[in-house]
């Protein structure tokens, strides 16, 4: 069984490696680089997300919170005060479990909507805080953040870098970072899915009373993937800081979040890959509508509907689904 779950995730690694190597074939301009590479971070941010809402069972309408403190965080430190970077998204990333344990002890005794309310409230919190403290933040304008620098070597969208004789964008350089740390963030989720954490965690999804029963600290668990959840929002706030060079805050705002836990929903809670192919729905459809005008967010709710509709487990669960059903059609067998 143990051999079979580590060749499941190594071919998912693999394929998920393939798919970020193979789409810069089809960019063609920093504006397409722009977009690939925020799916890849926003995807590093709900596949934490996934981890306490479709491992733990529970909800988060205030995630974006978490993801703002980790960009202001960096953005602060490393332009206000000078702090290299890479020290600096780690300490941002420790600080903002630190909060995340703190609040999270009280609110996850909270169950169904008052859990929801209750993590709304700290999303607002966290929000309202970023855009009054105007000295630190700078306020409703937002602040500039540095290139991120990595021990000396600086990673601009605007830079010029120079390899072996072959140059490269530095939007271009941003994109393969992006995709690395991705695949880290999806390696580490699913070492934590296959281990006895991940199995606490699926039994507290199920049921909170059994799990209690055959002794799994349910407070416990429910308490560590929040803080789980919250460093990879922190972390993937502090590289699209870096990555955007501008923050406002929109990162920790209620739309952010409503969007954040809708890719989790659109692409199939519980599935890993299934949230980063939320992900990038999420974020390209807009571009997609955007000749509708008008209509744009008419057409927007209407496709999300009906995927929900047709689609209830998530894009990637159901099209699996369907694709194993006509398989063991074709073959005579089962899916």
């Amino acid at each position: 069984m143990f051999d079979q779950f580590m060749k499941v995730r190594l071919r998912g690694m693999i394929v998920l490696a393939i798919i970020v190597v193979v789409i810069p074939l089809f960019l063609t301009n920093p504006f397409q680089y722009d977009l690939a590479t925020q799916i890849l971070i926003v995807g590093g941010a709900v596949v934490g997300l996934n981890l306490l809402v479709g491992f733990a069972g529970q909800i988060s309408l205030g995630h974006a919170g978490f993801f703002g403190l980790g960009a202001y965080f960096t953005g602060i430190m490393t332009g206000t005060y000078g702090w290299p970077a890479v020290p600096t998204l780690l300490l941002g990333a420790a600080v903002v479990g630190a909060i995340a344990w703190i609040v999270g002890r009280p609110i996850l005794r909270l169950k169904g909507h008052y859990l929801s309310m209750a993590t709304l409230a700290v999303g607002f919190i966290i929000a309202i805080i970023i855009n009054n403290e105007s000295q630190l933040t700078g306020g409703p304008d937002g602040m500039p953040v540095p290139a991120l620098d990595l021990f000396g070597w600086e990673l601009s969208s605007f830079g010029l870098y120079s390899f072996f004789g072959i140059e490269f964008d530095g939007y271009e350089l941003w994109y393969f970072f992006a995709g690395l740390m991705l695949l880290l963030a999806v390696w580490l989720a699913q070492n934590l899915i296959d281990s006895p954490i991940g199995r606490g965690l699926r039994a507290v999804h199920g049921s909170e009373v059994a799990a209690r029963v055959v002794g799994v600290d349910t407070a416990k668990y429910k308490s560590l993937v929040f803080v789980i959840s919250a460093v990879y929002a922190s972390i993937t706030g502090s590289l699209y800081a870096h990555f955007q060079g501008f923050i406002t805050p929109a990162v920790a705002g209620f739309d952010f979040s409503i969007i954040l836990i809708t890719m989790v929903v659109l692409g199939g809670m519980g599935s890993t890959y299934g949230v980063i192919l939320g992900a990038a729905v999420l974020t390209l459809l807009p571009q997609v509508l955007a000749d509708f005008q008008e209509l744009e967010m008419v057409m927007f709710g209407l496709i999300l509907m009906l995927t929900m509709i047709f689609m209830p487990k998530g894009l990637l669960p159901t099209l699996g689904s369907m694709a194993g059903k006509r398989f063991a059609k074709k073959t005579g067998g089962q899916p």
